[in-house]
């Protein structure tokens, strides 16, 4: 769990994941959001699909910011070979950390089958490289939600991550609910689509267990800090 007492801004860069993922994003704009990540220190640069892992790479050669990208947006309605193919490429490009949507239709009609066999193929083809199911909480009832975190559970994947950031992101009760359902295992937990006011609910996430939270606002709510320790919402910095 993250200590935030211990943290200044630089250490607490690690716990987010910078992203840029508008639709009209531009190679100029990768370039900036990569450069704000290592000012930062960030874990991880996302960009919405493998297309900009290039030039992702090439920004963050040197640096131990993991080069990361989204698969299978928005619904991960894919089939099972797709999102194994889609894994591939993203890491034959250089992708070191992966975010997967699981298949929100196949969890909500009760296909687990289906939906266990798209993460075992995102697991094996990712290569040992870090990996991210995103359920999509917004869009699940609290049974689907235990569901899919015990699928994650059993396929191995590294994070369970709430949200695409694309649609409303989750609820503190889901949140609780995600953490409760994996506390006997290893998968750690990572936020998206954080609500406003974003500085005040990423801490409190953060506050809550969360171990990532993965947002475009990343420079903002780190350059908080300070507010944040001034009213209150995070502890202050023990030396």
């Amino acid at each position: 769990m993250v200590d935030l007492s211990k943290m200044d801004k630089w250490s607490l860069g690690k716990c987010f994941d910078h992203s840029v993922l508008p639709k009209d994003t531009t190679e100029e704009d990768i370039r900036r959001g990569c450069r704000e990540a290592k000012a930062y220190n960030c874990a991880a640069f996302y960009s919405a699909s493998p297309y900009w892992t290039p030039v992702v790479k090439e920004e963050l050669e040197g640096t131990d910011i993991h080069i990361a990208t989204g698969l299978d947006f928005p619904f991960g309605a894919s089939t099972v070979k797709m999102k194994g193919l889609e894994t591939e490429e993203a890491v034959r490009l250089g992708c070191t950390a992966l975010d997967m949507v699981m298949n929100i239709g196949a969890l909500k009609d009760k296909n687990y089958k289906e939906v266990k066999a798209g993460l075992d193929a995102f697991v094996k083809a990712a290569e040992g490289n870090l990996t991210k199911c995103i359920m999509d909480v917004n869009f699940l009832t609290d049974d689907e939600i235990i569901a899919a975190c015990n699928l994650i559970a059993e396929a191995g994947i590294d994070y369970a991550k709430t949200s695409t950031g694309q649609f409303e992101g989750p609820s503190m009760d889901q949140f609780l609910l995600m953490k409760k359902t994996l506390k006997d295992s290893n998968i750690k937990l990572k936020v998206a689509g954080v609500k406003f006011p974003r500085p005040q609910n990423a801490y409190a996430f953060l506050l809550a267990g969360a171990d990532l939270i993965g947002t475009r606002a990343a420079v903002a709510i780190i350059d908080a800090l300070d507010q944040m320790r001034e009213i209150g919402i995070v502890p202050p910095l023990q030396k």
